[in-house]
């Protein structure tokens, strides 16, 4: 303020100095001079009210500006005291509100005060409550709803898996151990029977359909002929066996074709007991001071040779024999390796060598080092070979030769390997084995799964070597001591009821 009467001095003396100036060089008349007077005195109060407008708004802007100053201070502290209070930054977000400052010019200053109101606006800084939001925490709490949890107690319904104690019933099983003997026998009888079912319906049963309200005529015989040939009994041994009838019918005057069942029957039989011979009873004869009984085991690949030494082995072993393995089938790595799969599972030692080496010279260590170790069986193994090759035949002759070196008597037994499905070849590989390395047994596979077993009566009605096995199944009890009676009635056991 006091510059601005400073500055209104300074004008007035201007002023004066300005018409005094003008007073001596204009001499006028007093007439002219008041005219220029009051023009004067108008110019003067024109710019002194300019002037005097212009300070008014420079006051004014000052006003203003300070003002805001203060405005602003006071909204610092407040900020400052709204940091202290609470630590989230988005609170100096009311700070860009001072954009309405400029309209101060309407001087509507107290409003700018109202904008201490943004200090509320930290109450929206409550938005923390999200911080509750770990409060949805409790949400785990319906994680821990066992009501699903009730769902697991269906898991008690596993505690129904016991259920498998019923398979201890097959126990039961064991109680026909205890009865008579009959039971034991009916229930090997019923496997033999079902094994032989498809063999049956061409060879037992079969034949009762072809023989029941016939009478005995050339078609007959014809018609029985084309049954056995579908079995594979063999031309030749179904000739024999159609003869044989022809004959037996007219020295007794038959005319009942069931009267001539009962003769074929008995035919059969009589065909297979004379095969019937078990190789128990021969390892009974064996001197055991002459070393282990030596089983020499032949046959073409495939027909389960090998799954027959397992079998067979097991099986001494049961009956308190100690068996050795020998793998001497050194042209597959899997049967050496099957053979001692076989050896590992029932503890029976295998001498084996690498693949491709001399079979002779495994069979020869087998044999020296079951004898040292006083073994009771040695099963030998050969390889798989055709009966139509004379350079593999060769081969197993001279197995045999190296065996005898140590025992002259060894090996005690040639077993022949055949399966039954391959039907009339069964009979060439006999013969040519046979004629090779002198069979002394026959052990026939896979019965249960052909209606071809008919090829057992052209064997034996052929070769007379004794059959020591035959095979009805998978498991180890499935390979059975041949019974030539028991495989007649089971093959017939329909036409008869039994089951």
């Amino acid at each position: 303020m006091s510059k601005l009467f400073g500055w209104f001095r300074k004008n007035k003396k201007s002023d004066k100095k300005q018409q005094q100036e003008t007073a001596e060089s204009n001499t006028v008349p007093p007439q002219q001079e008041s005219q220029e007077t009051t023009q004067v005195d108008e110019i003067t109060s024109e710019v002194v009210a300019d002037q005097l407008d212009e300070a008014h708004e420079e006051v004014s802007e000052n006003l203003a500006q300070a003002t805001e100053e203060k405005e602003e201070k006071e909204q610092s502290e407040v900020v400052s005291k709204a940091s202290h209070t609470h630590t989230e930054e988005p609170e100096p977000e009311p700070e860009p509100e001072p954009e309405p400052e400029p309209e101060p010019e309407p001087e509507p200053e107290p409003e700018p005060e109202p904008e201490p109101e943004p200090e509320p606006e930290p109450e929206p800084e409550p938005e923390p409550e999200p911080e509750p939001e770990p409060e949805p925490e409790p949400e785990p709490e319906p994680e821990p709803e066992p009501e699903p949890e009730p769902e697991p107690e269906p898991e008690p319904e596993p505690e129904p898996e016991p259920e498998p104690e019923p398979e201890p019933e097959p126990e039961p099983v064991a109680v026909p151990a205890p009865s008579a003997d009959k039971t034991p026998k009916r229930s090997l009888f019923g496997r033999l029977k079902d094994s032989l079912s498809r063999t049956r319906t061409n060879l037992g049963s079969g034949f009762v359909s072809l023989f029941k309200g016939k009478a005995i005529d050339d078609e007959l015989y014809e018609d029985l002929e084309t049954q056995l040939l579908v079995a594979d009994v063999g031309m030749n041994t179904t000739s024999k066996i159609i003869d044989n009838l022809t004959s037996r019918a007219k020295r007794n005057q038959l005319k009942d074709a069931e009267a001539l069942l009962d003769i074929l029957k008995e035919q059969m039989r009589d065909m297979l007991k004379g095969v019937e011979q078990p190789l128990a009873t021969t390892m009974a004869q064996h001197d055991k001071s002459q070393g282990p009984f030596v089983i020499l085991m032949v046959g073409v690949n495939g027909v389960g040779k090998t799954t027959t030494i397992g079998k067979l082995a097991k099986q001494f072993q049961q009956d308190g024999k100690k068996v050795m393995l020998a793998a001497g089938d050194t042209f597959r790595a899997a049967a050496v390796e099957q053979l001692q799969v076989w050896g590992e599972r029932n503890s029976i030692p295998v001498i084996s060598q690498p693949t491709g080496s001399d079979s002779a010279s495994v069979l020869y260590d087998a044999l020296q080092s079951a004898k040292s170790r006083n073994m009771d069986v040695l099963i030998a193994d050969t390889a798989g070979r055709l009966q139509n090759k004379d350079n593999l035949m060769e081969e197993l002759k001279k197995v045999v030769r190296v065996m005898k070196k140590i025992n002259p008597d060894a090996p005690h037994e040639v077993m022949l390997t055949i399966d039954a499905g391959t039907g009339q070849n069964a009979i060439s590989q006999a013969r040519l084995f046979n004629e090779a390395v002198n069979l002394s047994g026959i052990t026939l596979t896979k019965l249960d799964g052909t209606a071809k077993g008919g090829v057992i009566f052209s064997v034996a009605d052929q070769f007379n070597i004794p059959i020591r096995y035959i095979g009805v199944g998978e498991s180890i009890d499935d390979l059975r001591t041949f019974n030539g009676d028991e495989f007649i009635d089971a093959l017939f056991s329909e036409a008869e009821g039994r089951g």
